[in-house]
């Protein structure tokens, strides 16, 4: 039992001593000429006064650009997903949501769709389709507008 012990404060001690050379040497770039004080952490007067600091306001996604966008879509999609206007990314959601109830995803490569018929009408009839490759075949199906 001891010896398991003096193992462990050997490993320890030695931690420590990579530590401290660690501190070292950032000690030795922090002294070094041409480094800013800016780039020293400073606490926040919230966090040295004790109070809660208010959280920080969260991103919220514009659904009227980009990727979350609502488009037409062409009949052949429209009627595999049954709408007429989708955003791309829901449109991928809901094809995934399809593969995974039927079970079309190769067992040995997670990656690769197996198309059957419904897929096939959307991915230019081919047999099988790598999953990176579905928002490539999507974007023929979006109608462009202006």
């Amino acid at each position: 039992m001891a010896s398991g012990l003096s193992n462990g404060t050997r490993f320890f001690k030695g931690c420590r001593t990579l530590l401290d050379s660690l501190k070292s040497t950032t000690q030795a770039y922090s002294s070094t000429p041409g480094v800013s004080s800016k780039s020293t952490l400073k606490p926040s007067t919230a966090a040295v006064s004790g109070q809660k600091s208010k959280p920080a306001p969260k991103k919220v996604a514009n659904p009227s650009g980009g990727l979350l966008k609502t488009q037409k879509v062409s009949p052949t999609l429209a009627g595999f997903l049954g709408q007429s206007e989708i955003a791309r990314t829901e449109a991928v959601k809901q094809i995934w949501v399809y593969i995974k109830l039927n079970n079309l995803q190769n067992p040995t490569d997670k990656r690769q769709i197996i198309c059957d018929a419904k897929l096939k009408a959307i991915f230019g009839g081919r047999e099988k389709v790598g999953m990176l490759e579905i928002p490539k075949f999507l974007s023929i199906h979006f109608v462009k507008s202006g």
